[in-house]
């Protein structure tokens, strides 16, 4: 019987305890009270649906074609008037500040989606907890490009790509550096690990959801490299390492920074090989994706 002197013998609530049937005693009827297992991951709920998630890719889409097309024609009139659009679309500072404004643009769909439509805190809602121990998550970012960069070895890898032009100055290329470990894993684990895999997961289940953000995630980048197929393959396995890392901690800020560490190791390693983007050597480009 329960008393003061023993509370550890008082009465338990039930709420968290469930009866299982015993599976042998004289009374095959019995029940016990057992202690309760280890409490699965929070399933995935996110306020908005999949036809949100298509809108902002439909609004991303759009806002591509009317920059890409329109950043030109805005510089030309400007600053290039004599020049056809062709030659001035691929300026690298004017491809630079088209990423940006895409960035930019994307994400603020995104905020007011779900502030706007839904009332709930963006960054909250889109689970930017920001995990203890971050620079684990930027090592195994780079750990990761080690790795993949092995099996690039055996991949068929484009030999001039349209992503190399962007290196032609070392400003744009620091400006590039400076876009690919901040602007770039932001807006991509935002809308690929914070958006896109949560509604996926709900439906499908974690497995399918990395998978499924990784591709799509892998196909974007194909017109920077040429469309070749042994490159999309390496980015959907980076892919792939940060849905991961995301349904296993919940927090798209880890998603982050693997894919920060990833991209932060490549521009380091340019910055080493090239002297400071100085020397650039041809062919060197066709080891890099992310």
């Amino acid at each position: 019987m329960a008393s003061p002197d023993n509370p550890q013998l008082e009465q338990q609530p039930l709420e968290n305890v469930e009866l299982q049937r015993t599976p042998a005693g004289p009374d095959p009827t019995a029940t016990a009270i057992v202690a309760p297992g280890p409490t699965a991951p929070p399933i995935e709920n996110p306020v908005w649906s999949g036809w949100d998630v298509l809108l902002i890719a439909l609004l991303t889409f759009v806002t591509m074609v009317v920059l890409q097309l329109g950043i030109p024609v805005l510089a030309m009139w400007a600053w290039y008037p004599h020049e056809k659009w062709l030659a001035v679309a691929q300026k690298p500072s004017l491809l630079l500040i088209e990423q940006f404004l895409i960035y930019a643009t994307v994400a603020a769909f995104m905020a007011m989606l779900v502030e706007g439509k839904y009332h709930v805190p963006f960054w909250r809602t889109i689970r930017w907890n920001w995990p203890r121990a971050g620079w684990k998550f930027l090592a195994l970012g780079g750990v990761t490009l080690i790795v993949l960069g092995m099996l690039e070895r055996v991949l068929p890898m484009p030999k001039e790509t349209p992503f190399e032009r962007l290196f032609d100055r070392p400003r744009d290329s620091y400006v590039l550096a400076i876009i690919a470990v901040s602007f770039a894993p932001l807006l991509e684990e935002l809308f690929f690990r914070g958006f896109m895999y949560p509604v996926l997961a709900r439906r499908i289940g974690a497995g399918w959801a990395i998978a499924l953000t990784a591709l799509p995630f892998g196909l974007v980048h194909l017109p920077q490299y040429g469309w070749a197929w042994g490159v999309a393959l390496v980015i959907v396995l980076v892919g792939v390492v940060c849905g991961v890392v995301r349904a296993a901690t919940g927090s798209v800020g880890a998603s982050f920074l693997v894919h920060a560490g990833y991209n932060g190791a490549q521009m380091l390693i340019l910055v080493l090989v090239t002297r400071g983007f100085t020397h650039m050597p041809k062919g060197l480009l066709e080891c890099f994706s992310g």
